[in-house]
């Protein structure tokens, strides 16, 4: 079967590869800005909250290794579906947490995994991760790409805002 790819947004995207880059079955993930009205955007314009982009992540990955299900699956997991205006310590709508789908397939699986989350009363606040068509995805700048690795000192102190408490929280990680 053909690879196909994935878009998830859940705060800064630099603290959203490593979670999905360690998986066998993902060929790469690419930071990068989706669901905005700017065409190629740099990170100044995207960062200035005026593009309407959202930081995100385009996994590129092989279904038959790994299934669409598990990599939403792990999305629950390392982007706080409670909070609609950014994630941990990245604040406003570039940060907001939404799951890009490319297909009528990927959109059924989403929808029937947040209702699934929503149900298990895992949490006590309501569910308000969106759900929206694919956009265009822009690759962001080079520096930002395999952040975690070349920057493992920052990377450090950005996961410090919050993202492994609630990991270990919510999910048992960290």
């Amino acid at each position: 079967m053909a690879e196909e790819t994935a878009i998830f947004a859940g705060g800064c995207f630099w603290c959203m590869v490593q979670p999905f880059d360690q998986y066998p079955g993902v060929r790469s993930v690419v930071s990068g800005y989706t669901g905005g009205h700017v065409a190629n955007p740099t990170y100044a314009q995207v960062s200035s909250g005026t593009t309407g982009h959202t930081e995100a992540v385009e996994i590129t990955f092989d279904p038959a290794v790994l299934s669409y299900q598990q990599l939403v699956d792990i999305y629950w997991q390392v982007a706080d579906p409670t909070d609609a205006m950014g994630q941990f310590q990245d604040r406003g709508d570039n940060y907001r947490p939404v799951i890009f789908v490319n297909s009528s397939a990927q959109r059924a699986v989403a929808e029937a995994s947040k209702k699934a989350l929503a149900a298990s009363g895992k949490f006590s606040k309501p569910i308000v991760t969106k759900i929206e068509d694919a956009q265009p995805f822009y690759p962001a700048e080079g520096y930002h790409q395999d952040f975690y690795k070349k920057n493992p000192e920052r990377y450090a102190m950005e996961e410090a805002g919050g993202r492994a408490a609630y990991q270990k929280k919510y999910w048992d990680r960290g």
